[in-house]
């Protein structure tokens, strides 16, 4: 390498120059491709947002054409993309606003500032709605205009209550300022009472419906406190929405009495709404008393329907009563004339087929009337803690035999199933029933399900249950037959209804069932669909404790003889009277008896040995049953009761909890059965 290579260049003043104009043209053309860049990022990122908007938006070139809109756009309008561009814009303008619009939005472009108008835009059903349209023009950094950026409001509904709030302030501000001029038409004729009152008491302005009305004049409402015209008991009513209006500033109604000038208190509905100055308040009052007749009348009406509703029902219960018990007595009455009738020509071959039919009848009379007390809750019943899943388990057998083969049954048992406190034998007979009644709505065959639940019904749902809170067991019967439209549903529990042929229901089925899981403090409810099926379901409150060891019932048990000891037997019918007195007697007791309750109570309460009195509940002189018992309890503390009753009512026999050594039967029953209850009481064994 030669030395002249080392030394270094020597740049002139020419080649720098060149140097330096190239230099800039490549930073020049750098600049304008960054700026390109950053110009299409930043639409990129604009469009990317104004579609994010809930609002319209959309572009315009410099030169004022509407090149872009955002989806909300299309959809408000139902216009496809290419269909707005341009000056197509203006076929979404209302015809009225479209000059103003188009106006305005000439001047913007003219003078590069700012666009801002009103106006209303057709959405896609046809309907315009207001708008407050902006744009604004975006710049370069030479200050031209590259692009014009907008969206469209809606506000309809502030234009409207902006119009509502500038009529209603108008309004108001004519009333105050021609207070003493003639009111408008609707001051003056509006049937309401209308008024400006303050929060201290004072009515400032009144109109003419006050002195049509109460009968006070406008001087009078307007110096006197409007306190003075309020009824006592509704003072604080008002105090209190006055209150409550004033703190939160919202309107609120109530109801109170005001006092006409005749001296009658009228019912007033208000309706009060405060001013912004925080003083005064704006009322509305309407005269309640033409709707409170009417209401009262209607009360009265449907009370009216209610009883004749009643006595329907009444009727069709009495006439079913009427014709089974006339069947019974016939066949009773019949047997008896006929024993009498063989006895007296000395002839007593046959005399048991008689005499097994009166008791036959006997015993479907009492079962009748067992159904009836279901039916009205009145039943005597002998609750236990009892596992439904062990007596339905129980049952399964008898009810497939009872369904026949064509019907499938399914037992379904929910695990750990708590107890619940039910007489066990009205529980099985209820389950029995519900099985007919399933197989009868199914003549083609179909599945019954049986099953068992725990429920815990909150409040909604022990309200739709018509049931108090708490936990309860279920028992449903579900069947895939006909099911029942709304109309049977609403009478399913009805004494006597049956949607069986005549002959093949007596319509107590369902009645005694409801009946029996009401008074058990339960609820029964139907789920049915026309060609489904139907299911009811028994709830029933669950018992928290332990289940009772089985005991042997009165007709297994054989009563022993007594010992002479005293029996005073209490009833008002003679034939009953002497048939329980002839049972005791044979039973080896000594009967004293009684007509009524202040006779048998005057035995009670002399010196005479009574081991134990049986009384019938209801009695004639003055005094039941249970209070002759109590009356002789005063005396004779550990004297032993068996009441006797065709029903026992709760409130005298106290709800079910008799006190230690007194017991109920029920009418009628076997006198084996009152043998077996005197010798349980007198000696104590069960």
């Amino acid at each position: 390498m030669a030395i002249h290579d080392k030394v270094p260049h020597v740049w002139s003043a020419n080649e720098l120059a060149v140097i330096r104009e190239v230099t800039e043209r490549c930073w020049a053309h750098i600049e304008r491709v960054g700026a390109q860049a950053e110009m299409q990022i930043s639409e990129a990122r604009f469009r990317a947002f104004a579609q994010a908007m809930p609002n319209h938006a959309w572009t315009a070139t410099p030169d004022g054409q509407l090149d872009w809109f955002n989806d909300k756009v299309y959809e408000y309008s139902g216009a496809e993309r290419g269909d707005l561009d341009g000056e197509k814009w203006a076929s979404l303008v209302h015809p009225d606003d479209l000059e103003n619009a188009a106006s305005r939005w000439g001047a913007a472009l003219a003078a590069g500032e700012t666009y801002e108008t009103e106006f209303r835009i057709r959405r896609v059903d046809g309907r315009y709605r207001w708008h407050i349209v902006r744009a604004l023009p975006l710049r370069d950094g030479a200050g031209k205009v590259t692009i014009w950026t907008g969206t469209n409001t809606d506000i309809e509904e502030q234009k409207l209550t902006a119009e509502a709030l500038e009529y209603l302030n108008h309004t108001l501000e004519q009333r105050v300022e021609e207070r003493t001029q003639e009111r408008d038409r609707l001051w003056t004729l509006a049937e309401d009472l209308l008024a400006r009152a303050d929060y201290e008491g004072k009515l400032s302005a009144v109109n003419p419906a006050w002195t049509k009305i109460l009968g006070w004049s406008e001087q009078e409402l307007l110096t006197n406190p409007y306190a003075d015209i309020i009824h006592p008991d509704d003072i604080e009513t008002v105090v209190a929405a006055l209150t409550r209006m004033g703190e939160t500033g919202q309107p609120t109604r109530f109801e109170n009495r005001i006092l006409g000038k005749d001296g009658m208190w009228r019912p007033i509905g208000w309706t009060v709404s405060p001013e912004p100055d925080g003083a005064n308040f704006i009322a509305i009052g309407r005269d309640l008393t033409e709707d409170k007749t009417r209401e009262e009348e209607l009360s009265l009406a449907h009370e009216a329907l209610r009883q004749a509703q009643k006595m329907e029902a009444v009727g069709q219960l009495t006439g079913g009563i009427a014709h089974d018990f006339n069947n019974l007595l016939a066949g009773i009455a019949g047997s008896l004339e006929l024993i009498a009738a063989r006895l007296a020509n000395g002839r007593t071959e046959g005399l048991d087929r008689y005499i097994d039919g009166a008791q036959s009848s006997t015993r479907r009379a009492a079962a009748l009337t067992q159904r009836l007390l279901a039916f009205s809750r009145r039943q005597t019943l002998d609750p236990k803690p009892t596992d439904i899943n062990r007596l339905t388990s129980g049952m399964e057998e008898l009810i497939r035999r009872t369904v026949g083969p064509a019907i499938e049954i399914e037992v379904v048992g929910a695990g750990g199933l708590w107890l619940t406190n039910v007489d066990q034998p009205q529980l099985e007979s209820a389950l029995l029933n519900l099985a007919i009644n399933a197989r009868d709505a199914m003549p083609e065959g179909g599945r019954i399900t049986i099953e068992t639940a725990n429920k815990w019904l909150d409040q909604r749902a022990a309200r739709d249950r018509e049931v108090p809170p708490g936990q309860y067991v279920s028992l449903c019967v579900t069947d895939t037959g006909t099911g029942m439209t709304p109309q049977i549903i609403s009478r399913a529990f009805d004494p006597f209804f049956t949607t069986k042929p005549l002959g093949q229901g007596t319509g107590l089925g369902l009645s005694m069932i409801h009946g029996f899981v009401r008074q058990s403090g339960g609820q029964v409810r139907v789920y049915s669909e026309i060609g489904i099926g139907t299911t009811m379901c028994l709830y029933l409150p669950r018992f928290v404790g332990e289940m009772e060891v089985a005991e042997v019932t009165e007709e297994e048990r054989v009563a022993e003889p007594g010992h002479g000891e005293t029996v005073l037997i209490i009833d008002d019918e003679f034939l009953v009277r002497m048939l329980m007195a002839d049972v005791v007697e044979e039973a080896g007791y000594r009967v004293v008896e009684a007509h009524d309750g202040p006779s048998g109570l005057k035995i009670l309460q002399s010196d005479a040995r009574v081991d134990l009195l049986i009384t019938d509940v209801g009695l004639p002189g003055g005094m039941n049953g249970r209070q002759v018992a109590d009356a002789a309890r005063a005396t004779r503390p550990n004297l032993k009761v068996l009441f006797v009753t065709g029903y026992a009512e709760n409130a005298v026999v106290g709800n079910g909890h008799l006190d230690p050594g007194m017991q109920v039967l029920t009418k009628p029953f076997e006198m084996t059965v009152l043998a077996a209850r005197v010798n349980e009481l007198i000696t104590g064994v069960k």
